[in-house]
């Protein structure tokens, strides 16, 4: 153990860290924060990350490291956190992590660190991410950002994608010695962070400032080119000189639920809402046109009880509407949104209509939403994927008056790189092919991961996947 972990057990026995409860985080009022885009939560002050830190036990075998799907080395950065370090803590959290103001706020770290921390089986789990918000946070408020220098290796990798897997493998070969141009399809980086992630959850000027980190590192940025359409894959590496590509391009292709009255104007698909509401600035409105069926006033559902659902039926809220509503077909129980999301969602006033599925989509006459016709449901035996599947009950029919409708049941893979690119080995889906471990494609020298391998997901799984990637890269450019 580092000499001030030794320090800090001399001064604070285990008995007394224990009794020390989990420090939570400051957040905007639910009546405030329910009429703006500011952030939900405030982060931790000095005092608070302090002592939460001093919660941590000192596993000898540290569970929640072998559960974060980069290895972040949690006691490390913990230790550095409470000897006042917090540069160091930031630096440490680096070596693993290249987004760590990110993570710190999206990543469901119940479900990974946090999930698997000791202290959880009879209490709460250590703040583990809000300990690397708060760290990554400091750091850019001080100025004091660790850059690596390494010597170059000559190599140079193009990165299909911006977003957590594309960034993470920029972030990783960087530090390895090989030059990295990352391609972005849109006049924006970042991919999902930046148009599916809401400002008051993730704001744009942290992902810019994590991009900035990675730009000052070395990595090089390209908007505006569409990797299948502007150029091919065989024209980068054939023609430009590439010696290897990763694809993180995500799965952006929306789901709909084929039912009738889908054509109806006012009925979005959720990826369509958060698009351009996050990229066209519909959130700063009226400084920016809103460049979307106003719903100020109006009545929304949003279909669907992921993150994304609660993305969209909150920022609608944000934009004015009268009354919003999630319109979910199975209990609170087996929603896939965070617990905390679900939190701040009741209390900003999100009506909730569970165990309920849309069946068709009403007109008002004039090419307009003018209502949802819904059935309730029950809970039957588990699907597929484990949860119990929602059956109709007969003669439960029932219509929900709104004026605007988010579907947001799931996304599809793009196709564009794969129909470029012969002999890229895609499933039947249509995501492309790759290793789980090494993140490799049917062909040589290419190498894919995140949403466009295993649909859609996490950020810090396509993180993890884009970890995986760089090792397995850097493998290949070394050794061939």
């Amino acid at each position: 153990m580092p000499e001030t972990v030794q320090i800090k057990h001399a001064t604070l026995p285990l008995r007394e860290r224990m009794k020390i409860p989990r420090q939570h985080m400051l957040e905007q009022s639910a009546i405030e924060r329910a009429a703006n885009f500011k952030e939900v939560n405030l982060g931790y002050t000095t005092e608070l990350a302090s002592r939460e830190a001093r919660r941590c036990l000192y596993c000898q075998k540290p569970t929640c490291m072998t559960h974060c799907p980069v290895g972040v080395k949690v006691q490390e950065f913990v230790d550095l956190i409470v000897a006042g370090d917090f540069a160091a803590a930031a630096a440490k959290i680096r070596e693993d992590n290249v987004l760590p103001a990110i993570t710190g706020r999206v990543c469901p770290q119940e479900d990974h660190c946090e999930g698997a921390c000791v202290l959880a089986k009879k209490g709460e789990s250590l703040g583990i991410g809000y300990l690397e918000r708060f760290v990554a946070d400091y750091e850019q408020s001080t100025g004091i950002v660790h850059m690596p220098t390494v010597p170059p290796t000559g190599k140079r990798v193009a990165v299909v994608g911006s977003g957590p897997a594309g960034l993470t493998v920029a972030g990783d070969l960087v530090q390895r010695g090989h030059a990295v141009r990352v391609f972005e399809a849109l006049h924006e980086l970042g991919g999902v962070l930046t148009y599916g992630i809401p400002e008051f959850r993730l704001p744009k000027n942290i992902i810019k400032q994590q991009i900035d980190y990675l730009r000052a590192t070395g990595v090089e940025f390209e908007t505006n080119v569409v990797v299948g359409k502007t150029v091919t894959i065989d024209e980068l590496m054939q023609e430009e000189g590439y010696d290897a590509v990763f694809i993180g391009t995500g799965a952006g292709a929306p789901l709909f639920m084929n039912i009738p009255g889908e054509h109806l104007n006012g009925v979005y698909s959720a990826n369509e809402f958060l698009t351009r509401v996050n990229l066209m600035k519909a959130y700063k409105f009226p400084e920016y046109d809103e460049p979307i069926v106003s719903v100020r006033g109006k009545d929304v559902a949003v279909i669907g009880g992921g993150n994304t659902a609660l993305d969209a039926i909150r920022t609608a809220l944000r934009l004015g509407a009268r009354k919003a509503y999630v319109v979910y077909r199975r209990s609170e129980a087996e929603m896939p949104a965070r617990a905390e999301e679900v939190r701040h969602a009741r209390q900003e006033g999100i009506d909730f209509q569970l165990l309920t599925n849309p069946i068709e989509f009403l007109s008002d006459g004039n090419g307009w939403l003018g209502g949802m016709r819904c059935v309730r449901m029950e809970l039957g035996e588990p699907d597929a994927s484990g949860r119990r599947r929602p059956v109709p009950i007969a003669g439960s029919e029932f219509d929900l008056p709104v004026s605007v409708a988010i579907i947001s049941v799931g996304t599809s893979a793009n196709p564009v790189i794969q129909r470029s690119s012969p002999g890229l080995a895609t499933d039947k889906r249509g995501y492309i092919q790759a290793d789980p471990e090494t993140q490799r494609t049917s062909r040589k020298g290419i190498f894919a991961g995140g949403d466009i391998v295993t649909g859609s997901a996490t950020v810090i799984l396509a993180m993890g996947a884009g970890r995986r990637a760089a090792q397995s890269i850097h493998e290949y450019l070394m050794n061939g």
